[in-house]
């Protein structure tokens, strides 16, 4: 049976049942893994102030409470934003409703259609048609969810600050005494035939100050590491939205485009969604750009403009940066994005690169071959 459980292949299959086990139980409570991830990545955020505010002899309950504020006041920033976005826009829906009309209708026209419902196209008629009771529905359980969501990663977030060192001090032990014991172990074997004993228990004693302190000091740069990776990405990710939304909303500026500022807000908050956010945040100023315009030609213009950017942003100056500043190769990124959007959907997506790198870092801790060639392939 032991000979069995060491064959190569064995160990294979049995490792990739494992991982498929591990995906499945992720993926099933999802609902309570990414709130505590999201809730991880708080802490790891916020890790630089609170350590300032810890040397200054601050109460970890004040410095949680300041904390709670601080995001408490980006998430009610960010949602007047929108709030303001959509009324602005509603005192204009009835104009809008107007050119809508006449650009369906003008265009069933001259391409010599005579469905009636197009040539005489009118989209408050089209609206009276759908199920209002279902679409409140769905808007009132995501808006519940949305909220239950928040509540428990800042519940989450309450006992990671007050328990993560607890944590790291029971893994550190754990891991230290561990290794050191396989060690300890190695080296008597191979220095039992020795005949002076005393020169054993000192030569165990050193050997047992020295591994223990490396292998501390192992523990420690995994984790000062995941916590810079996971900065960098927040950081990093900020700056490359930001920087779309100012390019975005300077193109919808340059070709006058009305609501130009709240495009390019919505376009920062829609590039931390991968792929799907940068699609939006071309779709809706195109939209608006043809029904302030009634022009397909310049619709499209705005369009191409809008996407060339948007291509040269996503596909190839951020994954250039994340590939760089974490240390993951291109096509890992790639993948990573495939692999955790099955897994957790677009909150996956969203947090696949730093969940990456964090496995990376973790691997490369490791001694085994297997787990140092899976390392280098994920490096950049």
């Amino acid at each position: 049976m032991k000979r069995l459980l060491t064959d190569p292949t064995v160990k294979f299959f049995v490792s990739v049942l494992g991982l498929f086990a591990i995906f499945i139980f992720l993926r099933e409570l999802q609902h309570i893994f990414i709130p505590l991830v999201i809730a991880y990545f708080m802490f790891f955020f916020f890790e630089p102030l609170n350590t300032f505010l810890e040397k200054h002899r601050i109460p970890i309950g004040i410095v949680i409470f300041i904390d709670i504020v601080l995001t408490a006041s980006l998430l009610y920033g960010v949602s007047r934003v929108i709030i303001d976005s959509l009324i602005q826009f509603g005192e204009q829906v009835p104009l809008y409703e107007q050119k809508l009309n006449r650009i369906v209708s003008d265009t069933a026209k001259s391409f010599e259609i005579r469905d009636y419902s197009l040539t005489h196209f009118n989209i408050a008629r089209v609206l009276r048609k759908v199920d209002y009771s279902v679409l409140a529905s769905g808007v009132f359980e995501s808006t519940l969810s949305l909220v239950t969501s928040v509540l428990l990663v800042l519940f989450f977030f309450i006992f990671i600050s007050s328990g993560h060192e607890k944590t790291l001090q029971a893994i550190r032990a754990r891991f230290v005494e561990k290794e050191v014991k396989n060690s300890l172990k190695k080296m008597k074997r191979e220095h039992k035939n020795s005949s002076l004993e005393d020169e054993h228990i000192t030569y165990d004693e050193e050997n047992f100050e020295t591994i223990t302190h490396q292998r501390e000091e192992t523990l420690q740069r995994t984790s000062r590491d995941i916590t810079e990776q996971v900065q960098k990405y927040i950081i990093t990710k900020f700056l490359i939205s930001l920087s779309v939304g100012l390019v975005m909303g300077f193109i919808l500026w340059a070709f006058d485009v009305e609501f130009f500022i709240i495009w390019a807000a919505l376009a920062v908050i829609l590039n931390f969604i991968p792929n799907i956010g940068s699609v939006i945040s071309v779709i809706m100023p195109a939209l608006m750009t043809l029904v302030q315009y009634e022009s397909f030609g310049y619709a499209f213009l705005v369009t191409a403009v809008l996407v060339v950017v948007q291509n040269i942003i996503g596909n190839i100056i951020e994954p250039k940066i994340f590939g760089n500043r974490l240390g993951l190769n291109p096509l890992v990124i790639l993948l990573s994005l495939l692999l955790w959007g099955y897994l957790w959907g677009i909150v996956g997506m969203f947090i696949s690169v730093p969940l990456t790198a964090i496995i990376k870092i973790i691997i490369s801790n490791s001694t085994s071959r297997n787990m140092r060639f899976i390392t280098h392939l994920m490096s950049n």
